[in-house]
């Protein structure tokens, strides 16, 4: 079983995703300054799972058209299908590997983190949990603004799908 943290990134995943239920490429792709577009937002987090369990996890270099929707990157408008299709294989990769991890790996640096301070790998967890939440916001927003309808409201079902557990349930 994964670990309670790991099943908490994967239902702010979820609620990612059930968040752009029905956006359309043309919407996904416009950007309302100085906000970002949707499909960067999408390519971004993919980013950040792949730099903290691809790169600092497991030492891997994958996916380089992730560079261009990197933290500190120029702005820019990049295809939603195309970054859908990288976000999925990245947290597929990235779900393999941290079904490995356990507390005590969580509470030290992963092992290729070659930062001078690394944080812990369960922090590093936390804050890509958070990251997803802040662009959740950002682009229900942005879809608000474009006039869509019948978005996703409020938090889905945590409780049938990442309730509360202690980690050695």
């Amino acid at each position: 079983m994964p670990h309670p943290r790991v099943e908490q990134l994967r239902f702010a995943r979820s609620e990612w995703l059930r968040g752009l239920q029905g956006l359309t490429e043309e919407d996904a792709r416009r950007r309302l300054e100085p906000m970002n577009s949707i499909s960067w937002m999408v390519g971004h987090l993919a980013w950040h799972e792949r730099l903290v369990w691809m790169e600092r996890g497991q030492g891997l270099s994958v996916e380089p058209v992730l560079n261009a929707v990197a933290s500190g990157a120029p702005a820019s408008t990049p295809s939603l299908d195309a970054m859908s299709a990288v976000w999925r294989r990245v947290t597929d990769a990235a779900d393999r590997y941290m079904d490995t991890l356990t507390s005590d790996d969580l509470l030290v640096p992963l092992p290729n983190d070659a930062r001078p301070e690394p944080t812990t790998a369960g922090s590093q967890l936390q804050r890509i949990t958070y990251h997803y939440w802040s662009h959740i916001g950002e682009a229900s927003a942005i879809r608000q603004i474009l006039g869509h309808a019948d978005l996703a409201q409020f938090v889905g079902p945590i409780e049938r799908t990442a309730p509360y557990r202690r980690e050695d349930d």
